[in-house]
C-alpha cells in the first residue's frame, strides 16, 4: 500500500468534530508517551493541546537534545532557473506571471558557487522552476558537476522525476531530494495547480518514494501551510514522513514547515502587481504546535525552518525541535552575483530573515548551539 492509499483513508474525515472531541487528558498522555502513535499525534495537534503547549515544547526540547544534541545544520538555496510551465496560483514563478526568465550559464553557476563557498557552507540546495524543456536533466547534471567542486552535499528541489532520472542524478553527485506536496487535500491541490505538469497530484505525491528508491541519502518533504487547514495538513505531512521512515530505514527523512509568504504576482494582460492571499490563517503559535507535535510523534525526524520566517521567530524555534536552517538565502536566480552587479531579478517569494551565514552562526553560538556547515561527503 502506497501513501496515496493511506492518505485517501482520511479524505472524508470529519476533522473539526474529531479534533474537537480530544480532551486535555488525551494530550497529557501523548506528551508523556515514549511512543505517541497516530492517535497521540492527532491529540498533540488538537485545540485541546494549545493550553499544554509549553509542556509539549519542553518535552520536544528534551527529545531533540537526546537525538541530535545541540547542533543545527546550515545550508543555503541556489536558484539555477526560474522558467516554469505551471500556473500555481500562489507562486511568483507562475508561467503566466510577467517576469524576467533566465537560467544560469555554467560560468555563472561557478561564480555563484564560489560566492556561497566563501562563507564556509558545504551543503547546498539547488532549485529550478518546473520546466523540463528549459531546465532539462542534462542541464542539471552539468550544474551538479560544477557544484561538486565546491560542496560536499548537493540536494535538489526541482520538478518531480522518474526513479530512473533520480538515479541518474544520484550517480552524478546529488545526495538529497527536497519536494513539497504543497497541500495534501486533493481538492485544494487541484484548485491551486490548475494547469501544467504539477497538476498531477499523484505523480508528485509519490516522488519522495521514487527518490528514496533511487538511493538518495536524504529526502525532505513539506506542506505549504496556509493553503489548507493547518491541523489536517500537519497530520497528513506527519503520516507521510512516518510512511517514508518506516519503509526506507537507510534514508534520512526530514520535514519542512514553510508558510505562505508574499509573492511577486502580476495580473495577466495588465501587467499590474497583484498578489495571493492564503485561504487559511497560520499563526506563530500554530507553527510551534506543528513543530513540537512532529518531534514527539517522530523523534528522529529532521525539521527545517526556512527564511520565510522572520529572524526573532526563527531564533525562538531553535530549542523546540529544529535541526536544520537556511542562511544567507535568496530566491532570485543568481541572487549573489546579481546583487553584486546591482541588477534586479524576480523572486519566488519574500524572504523575512535576510541574515548572512556568519550572522546565523553567531546567533546559534550565542545560544550554545553548534552550527554545522558540513556533515557529509559524497564519494561519487
Amino acid at each position: 500500500m502506497g501513501y496515496y492509499e493511506i492518505c485517501s483513508k482520511y479524505k472524508n474525515f470529519e476533522w473539526e468534530q474529531i479534533f474537537g472531541a480530544i480532551s486535555e487528558d488525551d494530550v497529557e498522555k501523548a506528551i508523556a508517551s515514549e511512543d505517541v502513535g497516530v492517535k497521540g499525534f492527532m491529540a498533540l495537534l488538537s485545540p485541546a493541546a494549545q493550553t499544554l503547549l509549553e509542556k509539549a515544547a519542553r518535552r520536544s526540547h528534551e527529545i531533540t537534545l537526546r537525538n541530535f544534541g545541540r547542533t543545527i545544520q546550515l545550508y543555503t538555496p541556489m536558484y539555477l532557473s526560474n522558467y516554469c510551465d505551471n500556473s500555481c496560483v500562489y507562486c511568483g514563478f507562475n508561467t503566466n506571471n510577467k517576469i524576467e526568465r533566465r537560467a544560469l550559464t555554467l560560468k555563472e553557476v561557478r561564480e555563484e558557487a564560489g560566492s556561497i563557498a566563501s562563507t564556509g557552507l558545504k551543503t547546498i540546495l539547488i532549485l529550478t522552476g518546473e520546466s523540463r524543456q528549459m531546465s532539462p536533466i542534462s542541464y542539471i547534471k552539468d550544474c551538479v558537476r560544477v557544484l561538486k567542486e565546491y560542496f560536499s552535499s548537493i540536494s535538489i528541489e526541482i520538478y518531480p522525476l522518474t526513479e530512473t532520472e533520480y538515479s541518474l542524478l544520484v550517480s552524478t553527485g546529488v545526495d538529497g531530494l527536497t519536494i513539497y506536496q504543497e497541500v495534501y487535500e486533493e481538492d485544494i491541490y487541484n484548485r491551486m495547480h490548475p494547469s501544467g505538469p504539477k497538476s498531477s497530484y499523484r505523480f508528485r505525491l509519490d516522488a519522495p518514494e521514487r527518490g528514496a528508491e533511487s538511493g538518495m541519502r536524504s529526502v525532505n518533504i513539506g506542506a505549504l501551510f496556509g493553503l489548507g487547514g493547518w491541523r489536517k495538513e500537519a497530520f497528513l505531512l506527519g503520516l507521510h514522513a512516518k510512511y517514508l521512515q518506516d519503509k526506507f530505514h537507510d534514508t534520512e527523512i526530514g520535514v519542512s514547515i514553510p508558510r505562505i509568504r508574499r509573492q511577486a504576482l502580476y495580473h495577466v494582460g495588465t501587467g499590474q502587481a497583484g498578489g495571493f492571499k492564503a485561504p487559511y490563517a497560520v499563526s506563530d503559535k500554530n507553527i510551534v504546535q506543528i513543530i513540537v507535535s512532529l518531534r514527539l510523534f517522530l523523534p528522529r525526524i529532521g525539521i527545517t525552518v526556512s527564511t520565510r520566517e522572520d529572524a526573532s521567530f526563527r531564533e525562538s524555534l531553535v530549542p523546540l525541535g529544529v535541526t536544520k536552517m537556511s542562511a544567507g538565502s535568496t530566491t532570485r536566480v543568481g541572487g549573489r552575483i546579481v546583487a553584486r552587479e546591482e541588477r534586479e531579478g524576480a523572486e519566488q517569494f519574500e524572504i523575512l530573515d535576510k541574515r548572512s551565514v556568519e550572522e546565523i552562526k553567531r546567533m546559534l553560538e550565542s545560544k550554545d548551539y553548534q552550527p554545522v556547515l558540513k556533515d557529509w561527503t559524497c564519494l561519487r
